[in-house]
């Protein structure tokens, strides 16, 4: 259908009116109230309220008219079968449950991460399972994998219709049980086996993610060692999951023992690593940043941000031939984006910008990609993956 000039027109001010609005309407108002509030309380209220406007068809339209521009087709990439209209994708942890993949993928995200997923439910550590570190652009997580479980979990993927996700590209990362009966290797490898079978029976799961690096349950990171990592990906071969896999990694280990972990991952059937989890190291907060000693958890954001960065770059540099990484870890703007795609990152994963940024973050970074790479002379992200890995 054809529309008059003039209509088109007034419809293009209307959106970009709509955009600015959106894209300064959180730090303006959204930010502040949610800043009240606690975070823990914040995060409850924010997965309500989305998950039910998520289901009207009018705020799934306007969701997308005010944040999201045309797909840009220099950001278009596909791995290992999976179309992905951008590169920015939500990280694992805000979603734990999968109830708000119908406004998430309205928001400019080309694919997002829900979970972590357990084979059986799971309350989580006690309360409070968040605090904020606004100078260090950081949030202390202790959720210890709370969700629903993974069979309920992937039911609800399932009950999306077209209309709410469309192919939308989904990626289930799975964990094992946070509980003191799910501690040993054997039934740790059990724990993930079920969820991956469950999983990969799903067609709206595209994507795999083993996370082996969540730090706050009971029993640690015990797949963080060769051997162990061995068994655990023997298993998941034997299950023969249809969907590419990839691992979620640590961030705090030395290069030697996080290369020892891809030795092992590129002998089995490994798509790619997501680079990285969250950080142990508290001698990186800022010190306008007041953190109380009875406050557990571990860093996520910008203290992730060299460590990730030199992972992504080692990783690319000695494994890039074999495993497509998603880089993840103090992403604020494009500019951080970019810094990890040069680095050897294919896609990239945000989280803790969206709580300090706002949901306008991924449809700004997927904006900025396109005009850092015009200004480098790209035609197209692959060309930029990379490029200074070696420097």
């Amino acid at each position: 259908m054809r529309y008059a000039p003039g209509f088109v027109i007034l419809d293009n001010m209307i959106r970009r009116t709509l955009w600015a609005l959106n894209r300064h309407g959180y730090r303006l108002v959204a930010k502040p109230l949610f800043f009240m509030m606690s975070p823990d309380d914040a995060h409850s209220l924010m997965i309500k309220s989305v998950a039910r406007a998520g289901y009207w068809a009018p705020m799934r339209w306007f969701t997308k008219a005010v944040f999201v521009a045309k797909p840009n087709a220099m950001l278009v990439q596909k791995y290992h079968g999976v179309d992905y209209v951008a590169p920015v994708g939500l990280s694992a942890g805000l979603d734990k449950n999968a109830e708000i993949v119908p406004l998430i993928a309205r928001l400019g995200f080309g694919f997002a991460t829900v979970g972590s997923v357990t084979a059986f439910q799971c309350d989580g550590n006690p309360r409070p399972w968040f605090y904020r570190l606004p100078h260090s652009q950081s949030i202390v997580v202790n959720a210890g994998l709370a969700n629903h479980g993974s069979d309920v979990i992937i039911k609800r993927i399932h009950d999306y219709s077209d209309q709410q996700i469309g192919s939308f590209p989904i990626v289930l990362s799975v964990a094992k049980t946070n509980s003191c009966n799910v501690v040993s290797i054997e039934e740790g490898i059990a724990d993930y086996v079920t969820t991956v079978h469950r999983a990969q029976a799903e067609p709206r799961v595209q994507v795999i993610e083993l996370n082996i690096s969540c730090p706050n349950t009971y029993g640690g990171e015990p797949f963080t060692t060769p051997d162990k990592l061995e068994r655990l990906l023997a298993a998941v071969d034997a299950v023969k999951p249809k969907q590419p896999v990839y691992i979620k990694m640590p961030v705090d280990l030395a290069w030697p023992d996080f290369s020892a972990l891809l030795d092992v991952a590129v002998k089995h059937k490994i798509a790619g690593v997501t680079v990285s989890n969250l950080t142990k190291h508290r001698s990186v907060i800022s010190p306008d940043d007041k953190l109380p000693d009875n406050v557990r958890g571990h860093l996520s954001g910008k203290p992730t941000w060299e460590s990730s960065n030199n992972l992504i770059r080692q990783t690319y540099l000695h494994y890039g031939d074999k495993l497509t990484i998603i880089g993840v870890g103090g992403i604020f703007n494009a500019a951080d984006a970019y810094t990890k795609i040069r680095l050897g990152a294919s896609l990239v994963e945000v989280i803790s910008g969206l709580m300090f940024v706002g949901p306008q973050l991924p449809a700004q970074i997927n904006d900025g990609l396109v005009k850092l790479l015009k200004r480098d002379g790209f035609t197209h992200i692959s060309q930029a993956i990379g490029v200074d890995a070696k420097k």
